[in-house]
């Protein structure tokens, strides 16, 4: 297509690069330094880079009007092979959306994506910056302007992968609350009250991950109201607590689901990444709470920030290592972890180790097999265990042990802020 896609990341175990979860993963990146970077001390600079590594992607992806190349690689192809990215042989098709095929998802989350590291860079890099915001501003209205789900036209290539099954609503909502908070436009603040109800805002929908984006628009427009006093933004307060109640065991409106050993359990399918993106949300707005001096109530019942906290802290121990099984989810973390984690590279042996190339099917070979993985994709965080804290640890389950990088990404946040703050606790 005469573009050139070179760059970004690979979502989880495979070898394709798939637009929508890529975005989201910058975004959530991006929010953990805006937030937490200070704390980051020498992290700060690799936090920076892995976020440039993708936005300078979402340029590319971006550089003509109207269009976002949103794929490289066919994924049905990519998974009929089990390779390492070096030997990859698999088409590297191209996918977009434009005008005649929108996708206001997954612009609306690239809009997103470049309005938040639009601020990472303000102070390092302003002319970056300023490039970031005024790509952000034109992707929105691309997403604002010819709206309808990306799965539509790309059934074929993005479902079941990624399919957008929340609608674009909450997309335009997110994307607009970036950009309100990247570029403090007017514009945008009147977008967000006029459009507000019509795109989900007060939705009881309690899901944050890369395709549902409501309870994070909400938290971050609660930010507005508590500590900037924007008054037209009380709503979004209250939407933020009832989130919040909902993950209060014993709270009258809570509704979420715990395994016996304390895990918020969500779904099946690589439920950690709701783990790491709830707990980045109740640091953050146990933060925004405490300097408005407020505090969540849940009928009747007051919920502190130290609360947010405990509870944040207590997911991510979980995750660490301090379960049932005392297996640490982050993969190379801890005595106990897992060995034998859905991913290509790490699966197969390295081209240092064996350098001839391994053809496609062949590599199935090592997939299949009981050994652990040769390589150790250190920190990587997989999908975790079941609703009753079981972990079998097998290559072969994707929903359990396959890492991606949007079950990473919030994480960040939340470590530096616990490994930084604990005494505030």
């Amino acid at each position: 297509m005469h573009v050139d896609l070179v760059g970004g990341y690979y979502d989880a175990g495979d070898n394709v690069k798939f637009g929508f979860p890529m975005a989201f993963t910058t975004t959530m990146l991006s929010w953990s330094v805006i937030e937490f970077g200070g704390l980051m001390k020498g992290e700060l600079q690799n936090a920076k880079q892995a976020i440039r590594w993708a936005t300078d992607y979402l340029l590319k992806a971006t550089a003509h009007p109207d269009t976002i190349y949103v794929q490289v690689g066919d994924a049905k192809q990519d998974h009929s092979c089990w390779e390492r990215p070096e030997d990859m042989d698999t088409p590297r098709s191209v996918f977009k959306i434009d005008k005649n095929s929108p996708g206001s998802d997954v612009a609306g989350e690239t809009a997103a994506a470049l309005a938040a590291a639009s601020l990472v860079f303000r102070r390092s890099d302003p002319t970056y910056s300023k490039l970031l915001a005024r790509r952000a501003i034109r992707v929105f209205q691309f997403a604002d302007k010819y709206r309808g789900p990306y799965s539509n036209g790309l059934k074929k290539v993005v479902c079941p992968f990624y399919c957008s099954y929340s609608g674009y609503q909450d997309e335009l909502l997110w994307g607009a609350a970036w950009l309100h908070r990247a570029t403090r436009n007017p514009t945008y603040l009147n977008y967000i009250q006029v459009n507000g109800q019509i795109l989900g805002a007060a939705e009881f929908d309690n899901t944050f991950g890369w395709d549902n984006k409501h309870v994070g628009a909400r938290i971050l427009l609660s930010k507005a109201f508590l500590v900037q006093r924007l008054k037209s933004l009380h709503d979004y307060k209250g939407h933020a607590d009832n989130f919040i109640c909902s993950l209060i065991p014993g709270a009258p409106f809570s509704s979420a689901q715990y395994t016996p050993g304390g895990l918020l359990f969500k779904m099946s399918d690589s439920n950690m990444q709701y783990v790491t993106s709830t707990s980045f949300l109740l640091l953050t707005y146990a933060k925004y709470l405490t300097s408005a001096h407020q505090v969540v109530n849940c009928g009747g019942t007051r919920v502190t920030p130290k609360r947010l906290r405990t509870i944040a802290k207590k997911q991510v121990d979980y995750l660490l290592g301090d379960n049932p099984l005392k297996m640490s989810y982050m993969v190379g973390y801890g005595p106990r972890y897992p060995q034998r984690i859905h991913h290509r590279g790490s699966s197969l042996p390295s081209v240092a180790n064996h350098p001839a190339k391994i053809q496609c099917s062949a590599g199935f070979n090592f997939m299949k097999s009981q050994s652990p993985n040769p390589n150790i994709l250190v920190g990587a965080v997989i999908g975790g265990p079941d609703q009753k804290d079981r972990f079998p640890d097998q290559r072969s389950d994707y929903e359990q042990s396959e890492p991606a990088t949007y079950i990473n990404a919030p994480l960040v946040g939340a470590l530096t802020y616990l490994a930084h703050s604990f005494g505030q606790l």
